[in-house]
């Protein structure tokens, strides 16, 4: 059974970083591309990064390029996402996912999903 588990969510000041991470269980690791979505409240999910299997190659959404940053160690079967310069607007509940793929790709749509994490920035 595949499992993916998230951590380091919690609340912090606008400006503020934070660092979340994702183990997976059940699954070959580096066979999945893995991504992180955000859902806010009163919003649709959407896309925040992803990365390719090897890791070497991140992708971002336009709202946090430059802020953000997607990697991965394969050998602990972990994805990270290093998160600066946070904003109001970056309050959600922070899901990985992770997809068999060979391409990395802006898709909200993955075949295994985490439970969730809550990022809460104020003022």
């Amino acid at each position: 059974q595949v499992q993916l588990v998230e951590s380091g969510g919690g609340l912090v000041q606008a400006g503020d970083s934070l660092r979340l991470s994702c183990v997976a269980s059940g699954v070959t690791f580096s066979k999945l591309v893995m991504g992180w979505l955000r859902q806010a409240p009163g919003k649709e999910r959407e896309f925040v990064a992803a990365v390719s299997r090897s890791g070497d190659v991140p992708i971002y959404a336009d709202s946090v390029k430059g802020r953000f940053s997607i990697s991965r160690e394969n050998a602990k079967n972990t994805v990270y996402l290093q998160m600066n310069s946070l904003t109001l607007e970056d309050t959600a509940v922070y899901y990985c996912a992770g997809q068999v793929d060979s391409y990395v790709s802006r898709t909200t749509s993955y075949d295994y999903w985490g439970q969730g994490t809550q990022v809460t920035v104020g003022s």
